[in-house]
């Protein structure tokens, strides 16, 4: 696992320097490792390490605090992405009230070249930086020569479909339904992780136990019922099962959660940490006339969750 760092100033020489992937990088997706890619490419001529440079927190939450939940990975899951990407640190900018107001100049100067020591910077090719979004890959440029910094931005990256990779088009997919896009466009399958709490144990009366786990600022997908593979403490290989995603309106459920039967499997999961693979969709969220009706879909869900999972 990389080394994280929290802030810019006054770090010491072996937390300084090297070439920094600067950006968001939620869900560090294809387009991304273009990024992280190039970092490294330059490092390599430079001599010295690739490292990450990312904003906490996400700077759309901080200008628009009462958005909808919109992420697609956490910090811990970008963290790990991150590092398995090739970045040796990993710098974590605290984007306050304090960042928003600096200049494209202030921020060049300040935070990349003499808080960090950059020796050099890759973004995309859409990045913006400092108050109102007023800097651009191209104006990097021109500040890193004056501070001593060399700024690159990477090549856009398009699926075979043309699609732009992002995030945006990332989340489009996963409102639709989509995960198979969804992980086209990341290069792996969108993953929800979180701590299973205790819910209300409906589904161990109905025969199909679940672990239920809350979905925080993950973006939404479309409420349904998917097939996934979920990484379990303790097991070697993802295991696989059924979950719904959603509200539960069989039960007048209100709050979202993600709620996972794992097949063929036993043990004790509360307050276990699982990663859960969202593989297919398999139908919208339903309410159903009782609940000897939702124990009857949930035998044809899973049956259809292991087919899927089986091909």
């Amino acid at each position: 696992m990389s080394e994280i760092i929290e802030g810019y100033a006054d770090l010491p020489a072996a937390a300084r320097g090297g070439v920094a992937a600067l950006g968001n990088f939620d869900g560090v997706h294809r387009g991304h490792r273009a990024v992280l890619d190039a970092a490294a490419a330059l490092a390599a001529e430079r001599g010295t390490v690739a490292v990450a440079a990312v904003f906490k927190p996400h700077p759309r939450r901080y200008f628009r605090p009462d958005i909808a939940p919109f992420r697609l990975m956490s910090d811990a899951q970008r963290a790990r992405a991150l590092a398995a990407a090739g970045a040796a640190r990993i710098h974590v900018i605290p984007f306050g009230p304090e960042l928003a107001a600096m200049s494209p100049e202030a921020f060049a100067r300040d935070v990349l070249a003499g808080g960090l020591g950059l020796d050099g910077v890759v973004t995309g090719g859409d990045f913006r930086f400092g108050k109102d979004r007023a800097g651009d890959a191209a104006m990097l440029a021109t500040l890193g020569e004056r501070h001593g910094f060399t700024a690159r931005a990477a090549p856009e990256v398009d699926d075979a479909d043309g699609t732009k990779i992002s995030s945006t088009a990332i989340r489009e997919a996963l409102g639709r339904g989509e995960p198979e896009t969804a992980a086209r466009l990341l290069g792996g399958a969108w993953r929800i992780e979180g701590v299973v709490a205790r819910g209300d144990e409906r589904g161990r009366t109905l025969g199909f136990p679940t672990a239920n786990i809350g979905l925080g600022d993950y973006v939404r997908p479309r409420f349904g019922v998917y097939a996934v593979r979920a990484t379990v403490p303790g097991r070697d290989a993802p295991v696989p099962g059924v979950a719904n995603i959603g509200r539960r309106p069989t039960v007048d459920g209100e709050d979202e959660r993600l709620e996972v039967h794992l097949f063929d499997f036993e043990g004790d999961l509360y307050g276990s940490t699982l990663e859960v693979a969202i593989e297919h969709f398999i139908r919208p969220e339903t309410k159903f006339d009782g609940l000897d009706a939702l124990k009857r879909q949930i035998a044809a869900d899973s049956e259809q969750a292991r087919a899927r999972l089986g091909r």
